[in-house]
């Protein structure tokens, strides 16, 4: 009977013994499914060429705002918006009461002169007389000039209407009668560029210029000026940008995208998979895998390349990193690589 005993207990420990190490490979396995799973690549350095796009709308030369000194009463407007314009051609016309006075003044003022001249050529007047009158004779000259110049508008310039803003009767008030743009033999675009970028810009620079309204179609163009102070608020100068213009083709108001390049640099790549945001900020962050852990490394990206991104820091040459599975992972986490 005690051998039937001893028997039996050593079947029933094997039996746990095996119940036993079953439940902990179900363990293991278990804690094994339970590791996020990743996929990875391995970052790389190449080259890249550092072009940036800025956008902004195209201007005339040279605009030319069309208005008198004085409020004063239209009386004809000679052109309209989009109507070609040569320089000193007559474009407004205002009211002539005050230049008619102006000129009634001027014709008695010249008869006074003269008959002072006449008095002192046969010793009848003096010489002080003389002066008096034509210092007289001079400012009312100059005034009914200056009158006329505000009577009858001329254009400044060759170019074409860009607005109108009276019509024939109304008075002139703060906004000018009509704009005129000078549109050959170049228009411009002003961008603003980074002060870090400062350096790096500079007057005879060639640049490419991209139209909405010319789709598929590259204009050449230089760098005329960089202005020579940054605007404190957004931490960026304006770099003037002229662009011959034959044809008058480009307009004024069209949005232009200018590209900029700056030469290349040798920068890390990673795919455009391994870049995350963090959550509530602007920060982007990167997992890089060691062994079978995780790691954060928050990065500064630089150039979008297709399917990857340039990286101005925070990730190596060959470094490992993580392109999905990233939902589940923080600093120092375990995970199951994948292919």
């Amino acid at each position: 009977m005690k051998v039937r005993h001893i028997a039996a207990a050593s079947v029933m420990a094997a039996l746990a013994l095996t119940a036993c190490g079953k439940k902990d490979a179900a363990a293991d396995m278990a804690a094994a499914e339970e590791l996020p799973v990743v996929t990875v690549d391995v970052a790389h350095r190449q080259s890249v060429a550092q072009s940036k796009e800025y956008t902004a709308n195209v201007e005339a030369e040279n605009l030319n705002n069309i208005s008198p000194a004085t409020p004063n009463r239209i009386k004809t407007i000679t052109v309209d918006v989009g109507d070609r314009v040569k320089a000193g051609q007559v474009l407004v016309t205002l009211d002539p009461a005050n230049s008619d006075q102006l000129r009634i003044n001027l014709e008695q003022i010249e008869r006074e002169y003269n008959r002072a001249v006449q008095l002192l050529e046969i010793g009848a007047g003096t010489q002080q007389s003389v002066d008096q009158l034509k210092a007289q004779l001079d400012a009312a000259r100059s005034q009914y000039s200056n009158m006329m110049d505000n009577t009858v508008l001329r254009s400044p310039i060759s170019g074409v209407v860009t607005a109108r803003n009276y019509d024939p009767g109304d008075m002139t008030g703060t906004q000018p009668v009509l704009t005129v743009g000078q549109l050959t033999p170049v228009v411009k675009v002003i961008i603003n560029i980074s002060e870090n970028d400062l350096t790096k810009v500079a007057a005879g620079m060639p640049v490419d210029i991209a139209f909405d309204a010319f789709p598929g179609e590259t204009f050449q163009a230089k760098v005329y000026r960089v202005y020579p102070t940054i605007d404190p608020a957004s931490r960026t100068f304006a770099v003037e940008v002229r662009i011959s213009n034959p044809g008058e083709r480009i307009k004024p108001g069209m949005f232009a995208r200018v590209s900029i390049n700056f030469g290349s640099l040798d920068n890390v790549v990673v795919p455009d998979r391994a870049v995350v945001k963090q959550t509530g900020s602007g920060n982007k962050y990167v997992y890089v895998l060691k062994g079978n852990t995780v790691s954060f490394r928050q990065v500064h990206l630089g150039q979008r390349l297709d399917t990857a991104y340039e990286l101005l820091d925070g990730i190596s040459d060959g470094d490992t990193v993580v392109i999905t599975g990233q939902s589940r992972l923080a600093d120092g986490v375990q995970v199951d690589v994948r292919k």
